[in-house]
C-alpha cells in the first residue's frame, strides 16, 4: 500500500499527488495523509468522483484517507456536459448596477434553459454570487436543487474573506476546476 504524506501542502497539491498515485496503479490501495479539513474534503471528493472506495480516519490531528481502486476510474463524457465558469459577480463591463441586474437575469435563465449545465464554477469575484446577500443566490440555489454542481474556488473565497458566508455548493480547488473544465464537452465562460 502506497502512502502519500500531503501534510502541510497547499491546495491543490494533495489532490494532484493522490490522483497521480491512482493513475500509476491498475488497482490497489493508497493512503493519503492531510492535516486540514479542506484537503480531506478535496481528496475524498476526488476518490468519489473516480468511483473509488474510500474511508477517512482521524489520527493524531491528521486525516488518513484510505482509497481503494478497483480498476479503470475514468469518467465517461456526455456530449451535453456543459460547464459554466463565472468569473465576476457582475455580467459585462460598465455600470455595476446594470452588471448586477444582468447577472441575476443570466442565472435565472440558466434555471430555465435546457440542457442545464453539469456544473457552475465560480472564481474570482464570482464566488460572491453564492454568498449571503447575493441577488443571484436564489437562482443558483434552484440550479443546485436541480442537481447542478456549484463549485466555488477556495482561494477566491479566502481572498475575499467570505468562506463563512457560503450558502450553497462546495469549496473546490484549482485542480478540481481544471479537471471539470477539461472533461466538459463545452465550457461557457461568463465575465
Amino acid at each position: 500500500m502506497k502512502e502519500i504524506d500531503a501534510r502541510g501542502l497547499n491546495c491543490p497539491q494533495p489532490v494532484i499527488l493522490t490522483k497521480k498515485a491512482l493513475e500509476e496503479m491498475l488497482e490497489g490501495e493508497i493512503i493519503t495523509i492531510v492535516d486540514n479539513i479542506t484537503a480531506r474534503e478535496n481528496v475524498s471528493r476526488l476518490a468519489a468522483n473516480l468511483n473509488c472506495e474510500f474511508e477517512v480516519a482521524d489520527k493524531d490531528n491528521c486525516y488518513h484517507i484510505k482509497i481503494k481502486k478497483l480498476g479503470k476510474t475514468e469518467n465517461i463524457q456526455n456530449e451535453e456536459d456543459i460547464v459554466v465558469v463565472i468569473t465576476s459577480d457582475k455580467l459585462g463591463r460598465g455600470e455595476d448596477a446594470l452588471g448586477t441586474v444582468l447577472m441575476k437575469a443570466y442565472t435565472y435563465t440558466l434555471t430555465e434553459a435546457a440542457p442545464a449545465p453539469k456544473a457552475v464554477i465560480l472564481i474570482n469575484s464570482g464566488v460572491k454570487l453564492v454568498c449571503e446577500g447575493s441577488e443571484a443566490l436564489v437562482n443558483l440555489e434552484k440550479l443546485h436543487s436541480m442537481g447542478v454542481e456549484i463549485i466555488s474556488c477556495g482561494t477566491c473565497l479566502d481572498f475575499y474573506n467570505i468562506k463563512d458566508n457560503l450558502k450553497i455548493g462546495i469549496v473546490g480547488n484549482m485542480y478540481m476546476i481544471v479537471e471539470k473544465m477539461n472533461k466538459a464537452a463545452k465550457v461557457i465562460n461568463i465575465a
